[in-house]
């Protein structure tokens, strides 16, 4: 049976709306919390690693389910699962609220920041394919811009919420999130969308897999800036989740109803789409955290105030991201996409050789430029990876692209981490040795103090020497040139990889027109059995 989308009567903007509020949460949780880590550790007495863990436990859980998240809204049904996910996402985040003080503190926060990314993964492949389902092809990109333009810009939200809210209570950044999933809940009430989906066996072995390849991979890049990269555990445990993800790969394509159908990357925009989407996200939730870092260690603002300054991304961002979704309607994803990523490395650049100079307002338009890249890339590519999936796999693809991104958003966290450390150390100690310190007392002073820089300031910043604020601004140009850099790498991708033109709609070209017009491949590989289109009667609705 086949349903197009939009039909039935359903008011796709409601649905959007709907769904929009669903997966706020998700992205409010990736910042809001580095901001009251402080006020967490000092009122629970928590440890330093377990305060880590506060922060990456959520996203550890949420990278390494994705998959399975997007393989159970095309096999179980795409409105259950948001609908269980923003009750899984709430009911944790409640009880994360109400963590109690003592010793089961620790053990209490980390296990239910985990079961929220859980929730988190089994709703935003579901919302995701709702959206994409709910529009047609043509329309697709302006949904999706102004999806992933409010979703971006709630990453930003994230620290300035999480400010406010802890002047109160730290537990307010859990509560918030109560009102928020009461709104999707009536919201998806009113909509009622209709998706299609297809029941299948669920492939546990590959689950197995992609869970323990990408935790222990992401567990020890997470675990770089606290163990240091001289440790071997470090390397023993990227080496063995890399190691099993190739052994998932092979698997997959031996397996009648894989958890992933790794055919799909066969598809040539869909790949470089996923190169891109990698090489971006190295940058594109890191340079939240190291913002508002510089702006509490160097320039010596307040958490809220911090969140503020990246307002100024974020109104680039969306701007950009609804322009940029328009390009991809009209003539395809390889401008926009392309344009953006470069855009975003002169923006990162240009930003780079202003903050030594500690003031905002010489900054502010190239971090307007840097955001206004981001938007222009990130909606058009993550909607051009979706549009080449099967119409039953859309849930499965979106599962593959945020595994992508939060993959590649940990490794930049751990890298750009590194980077930032050890810059920060290596000005402390010249200038500590400047002004006469011994070069043993320097050395330890100048680790103790780039170490503690991690995690997002105390929240007091007016003591600092000016000294140590100029210091860290240069190790926040050595990575905000490195972010240049990797934009410019992914921008060449985009170039090179991606091709020209508006992509088909068979559904417009009729029976037996070419899915994919850039590159020449079908929109989706074969659903087990043969199937590939909607007219299968092992469709159903949800």
């Amino acid at each position: 049976m086949t349903v197009s989308a939009g039909t039935a009567g359903r008011p796709r903007n409601l649905v959007l709306a709907a769904m929009i509020f669903a997966v706020a949460m998700t992205f409010i949780d990736q910042t809001i919390v580095s901001i009251a880590v402080p006020q967490i550790q000092r009122e629970l007495g928590l440890s330093s690693t377990g305060v880590q863990w506060a922060v990456n436990a959520y996203l550890l859980s949420l990278a390494a389910l994705f998959a399975f998240g997007g393989r159970l809204a095309d096999t179980v049904g795409h409105r259950k699962m948001v609908v269980l996910g923003v009750l899984l996402f709430a009911g944790a985040s409640a009880m994360c609220g109400l963590t109690p003080k003592g010793g089961a503190a620790e053990a209490w926060i980390v296990t239910f920041r985990a079961v929220q990314g859980a929730g988190g993964a089994i709703m935003f492949p579901a919302a995701l394919g709702i959206v994409v389902q709910t529009f047609a092809l043509r329309e697709r990109g302006r949904a999706l811009a102004i999806f992933f333009g409010i979703a971006g810009g709630l990453t930003a939200i994230g620290p300035i919420l999480g400010g406010y809210l802890t002047e109160w209570t730290w537990r307010a950044i859990f509560w918030v999130n109560i009102p928020v999933a009461v709104i999707a809940l009536i919201l998806i009430w009113l909509s009622k969308p209709v998706t299609e989906h297809r029941p299948a066996p669920m492939d546990y072995r590959g689950l197995a897999l992609i869970v323990a390849g990408v935790g222990l991979s992401v567990f020890g890049f997470q675990q770089s800036q606290v163990w240091g990269w001289g440790n071997p555990g470090i390397g023993l445990c990227i080496a063995a989740g890399l190691a099993l993800l190739v052994v998932f790969f092979f698997v997959e394509r031996r397996t009648e109803s894989p958890l992933i159908q790794v055919d799909i990357f066969r598809i040539r925009a869909f790949l470089v789409e996923n190169m891109v989407l990698g090489v971006a996200m190295l940058v594109f939730v890191p340079v939240f955290f190291f913002a508002s870092e510089y702006a509490q260690i160097a320039l010596g603002k307040s958490a809220s105030q911090a969140g503020l300054y990246l307002l100024y991304f974020f109104l680039g961002f969306v701007v950009a991201s609804q322009i940029g979704g328009r390009m991809l309607d009209r003539g395809g994803a390889k401008r926009p996409v392309t344009l953006g990523c470069a855009l975003s490395a002169v923006g990162f650049a240009l930003w780079a050789g202003k903050v030594t100079g500690l003031d905002f307002n010489s900054q502010m338009w190239y971090v307007i430029l840097a955001g206004a890249g981001m938007g222009f890339m990130l909606s058009p590519a993550s909607t051009d990876a979706l549009n080449r999936a099967s119409r039953l796999s859309y849930g499965e693809a979106t599962g593959i692209t945020q595994t992508v991104r939060n993959y590649s958003a940990s490794l930049g966290l751990a890298i750009l981490g590194t980077i930032l450390v050890s810059q920060f150390r290596s000005r402390i100690l010249s200038s500590l040795l400047a002004q006469g310190m011994p070069h043993a007392q320097a050395s330890a002073t100048a680790s103790a103090i780039s170490q503690s820089s991690q995690g997002g300031g105390s929240g007091n910043t007016s003591t600092i020497p000016h000294f140590i604020r100029l210091d860290f601004a240069y190790a926040t140009r050595g990575v905000f040139y490195t972010m240049a850099g990797i934009m410019a790498v992914a921008a060449l991708v985009a170039l090179f990889g991606l091709e020209r033109g508006r992509q088909a709609d068979p559904t417009e070209e009729g029976p037996g027109a070419p899915a994919d017009v850039q590159g020449g491949a079908a929109a989706g590989p074969a659903a087990p059995g043969g199937a590939d289109g909607v007219g299968d009667g092992g469709a159903r609705l949800d």
